[in-house]
């Protein structure tokens, strides 16, 4: 079963994090540069909250608010889930649909190190499902 650093050691792009005071929209073009649906909020080596697509919507456009000047600390969640390396992707699959989010942070002794979404929790089992199904049709052929 793959682990939540195992996932994190196949990532491509490292971590991406934006401070509190930055614009929604600046926290947007990275989010459209890097082409991912959420960004964390930190500051130092705090983490202090997370904004995605989902929070864009609700947040800024429902409230009829301006992306160009409104503070991502102002739209952010600061409800997140961490998760820790050695934690499985059945782990993860559990508290995202127990709490309906799709991206949880990952902490390493107290330190920010990482972020799963729900696509790589489902790239994961489908390769381990690769997995497992080859090696069952190599046993069954020899």
């Amino acid at each position: 079963m793959h682990t939540v650093g195992q996932i994190l050691t196949k990532a491509r792009g490292g971590l991406v994090t934006i401070e509190p005071e930055a614009t929604v929209l600046d926290a947007l073009r990275v989010m459209a540069e890097r082409n991912i649906g959420a960004i964390l909020i930190t500051q130092g080596s705090n983490l202090l909250g997370i904004f995605t697509e989902r929070h864009y919507a609700r947040n800024v456009i429902l409230e009829g608010r301006q992306s160009v000047d409104t503070p991502v600390r102002d739209v952010m969640s600061t409800e997140m889930f961490p998760v820790e390396p050695n934690q499985s992707v059945d782990d993860c699959m559990s508290l995202m649909t127990e709490h309906r989010v799709r991206h949880l942070p990952v902490m390493g002794q107290g330190q920010l190190i990482g972020i799963v979404s729900i696509g790589d929790l489902v790239k994961a089992t489908i390769a381990a499902q690769e997995q497992t199904i080859d090696e069952l049709t190599r046993y069954i052929g020899s």
